[in-house]
């Protein structure tokens, strides 16, 4: 399996898919190219191996930012299924008739991490006064469920710097450039030996759902629609449910 780190390197994947298109140069099985929120990193890479098993398949992911990713296929860039961090990009999908059916999969919410040991001693978004803290840029779905909590808290701190996915942030704390960050409770699992977490209380008033469908530009529909029924299917839910999402 690989992934990619940027959508446009999947223009040379556009002719994969189902039937003889699907099978690689080498006569392998399908190819399954799925655009993905940066929080479905790590969770997404473990659902991929047995879906490849069961479907004799090439799971290839583009993970990023989900306004990103929803503005690049509504623009028709290809690619089979789309996951969301929000309602909201996945509309953008929608809105430009390149989705099937939209399913919700998963739900997370919002923690501080800050790097292990916590030496800036924060314990609240209180403490984020002062102190060196960053989050996810405001279009994106992370920034705004942190813009939610933060003007419900009262917390008037700016951030040293807005990032562009939650990832990003997550990497700027792990790294010790940031004091503390607002990233998804499932991040701050993945990275449990770099970071601590912070619980943020009532950061379930401000729920993240994530979304999934097909895209019409797949090649492959028949894959497309047997990987969204993976992620919400009771073995892929408690895949999901081990990493820290909640369900849908």
């Amino acid at each position: 399996m690989r992934r990619l780190a940027a959508l446009v390197l999947l223009l040379p994947l556009a002719a994969c898919g189902g039937g003889d298109d699907g099978e690689d140069a080498a006569g392998g099985g399908a190819r399954l190219t799925v655009l993905a929120a940066a929080s479905l990193t790590d969770v997404f890479d473990e659902l991929a191996t047995p879906f490849e098993e069961e479907h004799d398949a090439d799971v290839t992911f583009s993970f990023g930012s989900s306004t990103d990713l929803a503005e690049q296929v509504a623009d028709g860039a290809p690619g089979d299924v789309l996951a969301t961090a929000d309602e909201a990009s996945m509309q953008l999908a929608e809105d430009a008739g390149v989705t099937g059916e939209v399913e919700p999969f998963a739900t997370n919410v919002l923690t501080i991490v800050v790097p292990a040991g916590n030496p800036a001693g924060i314990e609240s978004l209180d403490d984020l006064a002062g102190a060196t803290w960053v989050r996810c840029a405001d279009e994106v779905p992370c920034g705004k469920v942190a813009v939610s909590l933060l003007d419900a808290a009262g917390v008037t701190a700016e951030p040293v710097s807005l990032e562009e996915d939650v990832r990003a942030t997550l990497d700027k704390v792990a790294s010790g450039e940031a004091d503390a960050g607002l990233v998804y409770a499932t991040d701050a699992v993945a990275a449990a030996a770099e970071v601590d977490a912070v619980e943020i209380p009532g950061a379930e008033q401000a729920l993240t759902s994530y979304y999934a469908a097909t895209l019409a530009q797949s090649e492959d529909a028949d894959l497309a629609a047997d990987w969204v029924a993976w992620v919400r299917s009771d073995e892929g839910q408690a895949i999901l449910g081990d990493a820290g999402f909640g369900s849908p």
